[in-house]
């Protein structure tokens, strides 16, 4: 019975094992059988990108770097923008990532701190761009490379805006690796981090973009991508490469302590970085501009109430707040109150992605810039990475003395709910305007757009405010909505407000 049994079960096998030979087999006559022209299509995506090609093409040019800093005081405060954020803030540990760590004990004598990263070359002759919290306020770098040498590092430049840093060694004849444009890359795409942490060898992670550069809710450009790679310790400040090898960003690993997102990586854009690595390259000097933008502009997004007031067909572009003088954007003849919507053949949807778009223009080429002025279209002519004197005439006459002196009077307000009065001598000086009205008190519309005391109103709708008499007659002819633009602690932004 026992035999029989077992009998059975080899049949039964060998029966099965049959049937998947006839099964296997047919598979084999239908694939042989399938058109050629199905297989050719369906060859791409059977064939995909040589991620270890790219590895080891470039790999070699990414570098392992040591920072090293005094640490002054055991009573100092912690590094700018840790200790002010909560411990559990996704923001903290990237601000706090290749920082000097305090010691665990108080001590009164100072003593060394370390930190270390990646980072990658970008010129033959020892150029290399890091994440700035991997080197910030080290006293002493050091970068090693993957076949074993080391080399005391400059650094040239630390810009905690966008969190970029350039260093330098004395060296030749370096591998070096290819930038991509980022404002080509897109949510879904396959991306690959890579690091060199102990400056031995090369490690390698992949995963694909989660999401591009955004505006917040509150208004304010976030112009990193998010992805899933998870990104492996000291990796921090290396660099993304896409499927073509072309390197798309600089990874920046955040950890935010929760169960549900233990780590998230973010890549700062390689447009930013290229920005300040042209801009060090064209003036030497560890300073970028302050307006923090490659054509010299401060831009905030444009929201539904701002496009009514500036006769918009919809909210889109960047709203110029501020013209750094001498930029490449006064040469131009940009100025506050326009809305770029348009640079090269590339429209702008938010601000954040002007940034981008200017900072890849070559240095001394021309683009078309398409503004909206006086709810009219214009087209003026910048230059990458240029800039020069003109502008500077505009900034002048702004700046020259108005005369008159300070007028203890109060302008307008019925249907703004703004209580003013023209700049005193004091306040000119210590805002350094030239022209401008204090605002002491904010009531109705004005309060409900978020005016305060103390905002120093420059503009209505376009229009420079000068004396009180300009805000009555301006708020006569106003629409319903009114584009005003502000300056608040030294920054200059629009706000608009719906009039009673």
């Amino acid at each position: 019975m026992v035999r029989l049994t077992l009998v059975r079960a080899v049949l039964r096998a060998a029966l099965i094992g049959g049937v998947f030979a006839v099964c296997l087999g047919l598979q084999s006559v239908a694939d042989a059988a399938s058109p050629a022209k199905e297989r050719r299509a369906a060859s791409p995506a059977a064939s995909p990108a040589d991620l270890p090609a790219i590895v080891e093409r470039y790999g070699p040019a990414v570098v392992y770097i040591s920072a090293a800093s005094a640490e002054p005081q055991a009573s100092a405060p912690a590094a700018p923008g840790v200790a002010a954020l909560d411990p559990d803030d996704p923001l903290a540990a990237f601000f706090r990532r290749g920082v000097p760590q305090p010691p665990p004990t108080p001590e009164t004598a100072p003593r060394t701190l370390s930190g270390s990263g990646s980072g990658f070359i970008v010129s033959a002759d020892g150029m290399i761009l890091t994440s700035a919290h991997v080197v910030d306020q080290a006293t002493d770098v050091t970068v090693r490379l993957t076949d074993h040498r080391e080399f005391k590092a400059t650094v040239l430049t630390v810009d905690a805006q966008s969190d970029v840093a350039v260093l330098r060694i004395d060296a030749t004849k370096l591998p070096v690796v290819r930038l991509g444009d980022s404002s080509k890359v897109r949510v879904g795409e396959t991306v690959i981090a890579v690091g060199s942490p102990d400056g031995t060898g090369n490690t390698v992670t992949a995963g694909i973009v989660s999401a591009t550069a955004h505006t917040l809710p509150d208004g304010s450009a976030f112009p990193f991508f998010q992805t899933d790679i998870a990104v492996n310790p000291d990796n921090s400040g290396g660099p993304v490469f896409n499927r073509a090898g072309e390197v798309i960003g600089i990874a920046v690993q955040v950890y935010t302590g929760a169960d549900r997102y233990s780590s998230l990586t973010f890549a700062i854009p390689i447009g930013l970085a290229a920005k300040v690595r042209a801009q060090l390259q064209t003036q030497m000097q560890a300073q970028r501009n302050p307006s923090g933008n490659a054509l010299g502009v401060d831009v905030q997004d444009v929201g539904a109430g701002l496009a009514v007031a500036f006769g918009l067909p919809r909210p889109a572009g960047a709203l110029v707040n501020a013209v750094e003088p001498g930029s490449p954007a006064a040469a131009a003849g940009v100025k506050p109150g326009d809305v770029i919507v348009q640079i090269g053949n590339r429209p702008i949807g938010h601000s954040a992605e002007l940034d981008d778009y200017a900072a890849a223009l070559p240095q001394g080429a021309k683009a078309p810039l398409r503004l909206i002025r006086n709810r009219k279209a214009i087209t003026v002519t910048v230059t990458g990475g240029g800039g020069g004197p003109a502008g500077a005439a505009g900034a002048a006459e702004a700046g020259a003395d108005m005369g008159g002196g300070a007028r203890p009077a109060e302008g307008g307000g019925d249907r703004l709910g703004l209580t003013m009065h023209p700049l005193s001598d004091e306040e000119r000086r210590s805002t350094g305007l030239a022209v401008g009205m204090m605002v002491d008190g904010v009531r109705g519309p004005a309060a409900a757009a978020g005016i305060q005391p103390g905002d120093v109103v420059l503009e209505l709708n376009d229009t420079l405010l000068e004396t009180p008499d300009d805000v009555v007659a301006l708020e006569a002819k106003g629409g319903k909505v009114i584009a005003v633009l502000i300056q608040r602690n030294n920054a200059r932004k629009f706000v608009s407000v719906r009039m009673r």
